[in-house]
């Protein structure tokens, strides 16, 4: 199932334009309240109608603002599920599910109660939803959603209600669902570890704006922008300028130190501005000064805070001669195994490779 989205609506003062595509994957629209995310799954949905672009959904072309093409919700072979679920409180589980679903009565119960037992609610067929739990819930609303037949799934935030442990278990669920059923998703969340977890390709959206869409390592490791490193948990991002490149490397002036770092696509020459952005997780913590090699970045630094989160820990780091506040994470083992409560002067490292330099 493939799905082109290119679409543009203006709604009081928000103006909205973005374009990506979908293709036999899980693609994640990820950022704020407010930035647009659920505003794309409307109008993929047709409840929202674009002032202008064009929506295809597997060949089928649902919206054409050029051609005047504009396709009811009911016609779109979509699956659409969002935060509330709206499931019918007056009917069963096994009516919610067959409500969408074409044919006979008997057809549409027999292939609701095949899509309940994929889901794991056998049994719950003559249930009310108001008795199941949130997590079964859940599960209700994605088998309404799968029993017209969609190959396309529209997930608004589907888990934002239920505990992490339940939350866990769905998006799980939610994965094998897709490789057994050949589904594509648009998942939308503002959860960085949900994003992480389901997408094979993340759009960043900002206040109307796609700001980067790309594959989930690539929007994590080399964010396009400053904006999009903030809003994806980039702990550390530092302005500088470019002092020497050369030999696919480049060396940036911060302020009171230099960092070594490998030449961004984006190639930088002498005095361009930079943003150098790393993350919390690829600061490397040393007990002993190391004998430092060529184009190394070790710096002596201090902890000046700290913050545990049960199986982690951040540490706020200042480097030592400079007013730069760096953040270090650290799992637990690594930080028992260092005896880093005990101490607070440390030597860091920051490895080229993960230094990710974007123009400013």
């Amino acid at each position: 199932m493939s799905l082109e989205f290119s679409a543009s609506v203006t709604l009081g003062g928000f103006r909205f334009e973005a374009a990506f595509d979908v293709r036999n994957e899980i693609v994640v629209l990820f950022g704020h309240s407010g930035a647009g995310k659920s505003v794309t799954l409307q109008m993929i949905a047709g409840l929202i109608p674009p002032v202008d672009g064009r929506i295809v959904i597997d060949d089928q072309v649902v919206f054409d603002h050029a051609h005047r093409i504009n396709v009811p919700p009911q016609l779109r072979t979509t699956g659409y599920v969002v935060q509330d679920l709206a499931l019918f409180p007056h009917m069963s589980v096994v009516e919610n599910v067959a409500f969408g679903i074409s044919g006979s009565k008997g057809d549409r119960r027999t292939r609701a109660s095949k899509l309940l037992g994929t889901l794991g609610l056998d049994g719950c067929e003559d249930r009310r939803p108001r008795s199941l739990s949130g997590g079964q819930q859940q599960r209700v609303a994605l088998a309404r959603a799968l029993g017209r037949g969609a190959k396309l799934l529209l997930l608004d935030e589907p888990f934002s209600a239920l505990d992490e442990s339940l939350r866990a278990n769905l998006r799980r669920e939610l994965l094998r669902l897709r490789a057994e059923m050949g589904l594509s998703i648009v998942f939308v969340t503002h959860d960085l570890r949900e994003a992480h977890l389901l997408a094979d390709r993340i759009a960043v959206f900002d206040d109307g704006r796609l700001l980067q869409f790309d594959t989930r390592d690539t929007v994590f490791k080399r964010p396009a922008s400053r904006r999009v490193a903030e809003l994806t948990g980039v702990a550390n991002i530092l302005r500088g300028t470019v002092v020497v490149a050369a030999d696919g490397r480049i060396r940036v002036r911060c302020e009171g130190f230099e960092l070594n770092c490998v030449q961004p696509q984006a190639q930088c020459e002498e005095g361009d501005a930079v943003d150098i952005a790393f993350r919390a997780e690829r600061v490397v913590l040393r007990r002993a000064v190391p004998a430092v090699a060529p184009g190394q970045n070790v710096f002596a630094a201090e902890i000046i805070e700290e913050f545990a989160y049960g199986t982690g820990h951040t540490l706020r780091m200042r480097l030592a001669g400079t007013e730069t506040v760096l953040d270090a994470e650290l799992s637990a083992r690594p930080y028992e195994v260092l005896h880093v409560a005990g101490r607070r002067a440390w030597t860091i490292e920051l490895p080229a490779e993960d230094l990710h330099v974007m123009p400013r």
